[in-house]
């Protein structure tokens, strides 16, 4: 919901609640205050208490499980160590790249969030030049539901926010296309604020998302 995009190429994700992963040099666990062995930066808990694969980006959730597997071998070596009186060898820096991104793994909250702007921006292309009420409270009811069930739940919980402003002013505009168009890019633009990316000049998303730029670059 990554290389730094604005709206021309799609955004690293919907509504971001994680912070960029720090590279991580120690192999000693870091832990809280309270003796409890601290996440990497960025690392997003579902509300079961778990890592939220799907809110957190690709780069913090290798650093996670990297973590997991540095936690693993260090108990593993010392519980060889207890056994044995051989001096075991030492550690050799970890050299091993970093991992492509594939497209045959779960996605990311980047990912998820590309994904996502592709087929929103998409539905407003294809919406009604001028709905009827049947098709506004339609898409209405959609824009509800998709806000309570879209996976990653803290973006979730954000796009609802927007949508709920007191003052009214983020509520969808469904009259037609022109007005729901700019209303998503609107959506859109609030997430390019909060990414601190710059903003896409919404009176050109028709060019972007459904016809094509006039230079004919998309022809």
């Amino acid at each position: 919901m990554s290389a730094s995009e604005s709206q021309h190429s799609l955004p690293k994700n919907l509504f971001p609640h994680h912070t960029p992963a720090a590279a991580s040099s120690s192999t000693e666990e870091s832990k809280d205050a309270n003796g409890m062995t601290k996440l990497p930066n960025g690392v997003i808990l579902d509300k079961d208490g778990k890592p939220c694969r799907l809110c957190t980006s690709a780069a913090s959730w290798r650093n996670l499980t990297k973590q997991a597997k540095t936690q693993t071998a260090a108990s593993t070596a010392t519980a060889t160590a207890a056994a044995t009186t051989t001096t075991a060898p030492k550690p050799t820096p970890d050299s091993t790249p970093l991992p492509q991104s594939r497209d045959d793994c779960p996605p990311d909250v980047e990912a998820l969030g590309r994904s996502t702007w592709t087929f929103l921006h998409s539905l407003t292309a294809s919406y009604p030049v001028k709905a009827t009420q049947e098709q506004q409270g339609e898409m209405r009811t959609f824009l509800k539901i998709f806000s309570r069930l879209y996976p990653c739940w803290v973006c979730a919980d954000d796009f609802r926010t927007w949508m709920a402003e007191p003052n009214g002013r983020n509520e969808p505009r469904l009259a037609g296309r022109a007005d729901f168009g700019t209303w998503m890019c609107e959506a859109h633009n609030e997430v390019n604020r909060k990414l601190g990316k710059k903003e896409f000049d919404c009176r050109l998303w028709e060019e972007r998302w459904r016809t094509g730029w006039k230079d004919g670059r998309c022809d």
